[in-house]
């Protein structure tokens, strides 16, 4: 019996490891899921709609080719769209009902628009080139082929592209993966060879039970003698390969057990697909990319942040390694490519004065991590702002920057219209986290302490009459590290050092920059301002003359050395605000400041 059960045991033991092994093998399922298409028709841009990213469950892995170049990239539907505009593209899209992709030519829209462009001399130009763009959460390049792998929700779209010029690669696949795993292969096998292990266990104790029987019997009383048979021949005679070898055999098949059973272990291995989840879904755990699911739901009626945390790090990384090329070469060109208005004035005056004065002080070096505080407008049009505070990696004792960024259009990059250094004591107010963003406060809103129009030219009279000015009160003088520097004091410090055969007049104005509010948790508001204020020096009797001080800015930038009629100088002042609520108590509190001359001419 027991035999028979060692017998049964490892049949049963082979059947099950079998069939755990074929499971893996034989009747593995596939690993992914695929679905392609070929678009038709040449058109220059190619966009994958959410629909066709999430046919199906997990990640994305994306092949495309046709073209020398090839460009990918993902960002908000919304956002590919407005960057495509009137520009002809190819729709792919998915049907639940269709076991493949679907692809719709859009034709392109002659009157001018957001997109229209004009390609007539087959030259790709920086807008009709996707790549680089400030709107992609990510993006990739690659010769011939691409292929990636991104795992992004609904709302999300693929553009595809070469270089905007020619017509995009129009062989595309989308890859999901399959849920392939086998559960039961693992319990199978593993189950098989303790099988296996327990018939071992029986077959030798079969054997040692067999072996016993055969022992010395009892003596019995003596029965009929029986003939004694012939003598068999002597063991030393019999030759060793005629004798019959049931010891052989069985050693034999205790010899195979184990190896079967090591081959079944090592197979059965570790791995989770081979093994029953505890968990409620089949359906396998994958990270989601970064960026394309940092925004939480939110209300239909409110728009979406304007930029993401990690998009915006890398507009950051950009802007801060091309003004640290500029700002060594002193290349007024590239800056403009990534500064306007105030910051843009302050850092090409800046150029000018170190063309002529090498040992001049250049600008501060703009940081490129880490972003401290990201505050997006919440905006789905355009224009768009993003507010942001990057504190110095190599020098934490460098007083942080912030920047004022602005975005005219889906196919413009964020310039730089304010950067300032935060004062030594500033506390940025508490405002909303980045993956909500923060509202735009309109310049006449009367829902704050003061207008934010009104704020440049209420601190410019500040600067010039000191106590005197009707909105003096209004301002927090505490921390104020600047108004020491350019205030009423050091007017007249400067007015008193000047000869008696000079004059010295100072006005103070609101600059051109653009006035920017983004609202606070508290209903206040961050403002950017800029003021410009003028210094003339005049000669008093006729024939005299005034000059600047040598080797300073305004001689670098006039290029005068005497003058009989006089010499105007401009500094401007980028000036970051924090304002209360009306009806609040606090004061109006300076956050930052940048200043720098950015003219000196001699007058008419």
């Amino acid at each position: 019996m027991r035999f028979v059960f060692a017998i049964v045991a490892f049949v049963l033991a082979a059947v099950m490891i079998v069939l755990g092994i074929a499971q893996r093998t034989v009747f593995l399922g596939p690993s992914s899921t695929s679905l392609s298409t070929t678009v038709p028709g040449g058109a220059r841009y190619i966009v994958i709609d959410d629909k066709a990213l999430t046919a199906f469950p997990g990640s994305q892995t994306i092949t495309v080719s046709g073209s020398d170049t090839v460009f990918a990239a993902y960002g908000r539907s919304s956002d590919v769209r407005a960057w495509i505009g009137d520009d002809e593209y190819a729709a792919v899209s998915h049907d639940g009902d269709e076991p493949a992709l679907t692809s719709t030519v859009t034709e392109s829209n002659d009157s001018a628009g957001s997109g229209a462009l004009d390609l007539s001399a087959g030259q790709p130009s920086a807008l009709s080139n996707p790549a680089g763009s400030d709107l992609w959460l990510e993006e990739f390049t690659a010769e011939k082929s691409l292929t990636t792998t991104i795992n992004v929700p609904e709302g999300i779209s693929v553009i595809i592209a070469s270089d905007g010029a020619d017509a995009a690669p129009n062989t595309l696949s989308i890859a999901w993966p399959a849920d392939n795993a086998t559960p039961w292969a693992g319990p199978l096998i593993l189950g098989g060879a303790i099988l296996a292990l327990l018939g071992l266990a029986a077959y030798i104790w079969a054997l040692i039970h067999l072996r016993r029987s055969r022992g010395p019997r009892r003596n019995v009383p003596r029965g009929p003698l029986i003939p004694r048979l012939p003598r068999l021949p002597d063991r030393k005679a019999i030759k060793a390969g005629d004798s019959a070898r049931p010891r052989s055999s069985s050693r034999s098949l205790m010899a195979v057990v184990p190896v079967m059973l090591v081959t079944a272990l090592a197979l059965s291995g570790c791995s989770a697909d081979l093994w029953p989840s505890g968990q409620a879904s089949s359906e396998p755990t994958i990270t989601p990319t970064p960026d394309a699911t940092s925004a939480p739901e939110m209300a239909t009626d409110v728009p979406p942040p304007s930029v993401t945390v990690p998009q915006l790090e890398r507009i950051v990384r950009k802007i801060a390694v091309l003004t640290a090329d500029a700002d060594a070469s002193l290349n007024a060109d590239a800056i403009a490519t990534r500064f306007v208005g105030p910051a843009l004035e302050q850092r090409v005056a800046n150029y000018k004065i170190r063309a002529v004065l090498p040992a001049y002080t250049p600008p501060p070096a703009l940081p490129a991590s880490p972003l401290t505080l990201t505050l997006p407008q919440q905006s789905s049009t355009w224009p768009r702002v993003v507010l942001s505070v990057i504190q110095n990696a190599d020098d934490p004792t460098i007083a942080p920057t912030a920047l004022l960024m602005t975005q005219a259009s889906p196919r413009a990059n964020y310039l730089v219209e304010y950067a300032v250094q935060l004062e030594p004591e500033a506390q940025v107010p508490e405002v909303a986290p980045a993956t909500i963003g923060a509202p735009l406060i309109a310049p006449d809103s009367k829902l704050l302490a003061m207008a934010p129009k009104q704020l440049a030219a209420a601190y410019a009279d500040v600067l010039a009459q000191g106590e005197a000015s009707a909105s003096y009160k209004l301002f927090d003088a505490e921390g104020d590290s600047f108004r020491p520097q350019v205030g009423l004091e050091k007017k007249t410090e400067r007015k008193a050092a000047l000869p008696t055969t000079a004059t010295l007049e100072f006005t103070s104005t609101p600059g051109d920059g653009s006035t920017v509010a983004l609202a606070t948790n508290e209903s206040g508001a961050i403002v950017a301002v800029n003021v410009a204020e003028t210094e003339v020096v005049k000669p008093v009797d006729a024939g005299a003359t005034v000059s600047p001080p040598v080797g300073s800015a305004s001689a670098a930038l006039s290029g005068v050395t005497a003058s009989a009629k006089g010499i105007q100088s401009t500094f401007a002042y980028q000036l970051l605000f924090h304002v209360p609520a009306a009806g609040s108590d606090d004061k109006i509190v300076l956050l930052g400041v940048a200043q720098g001359q950015i003219s000196s001419v001699e007058l008419p």
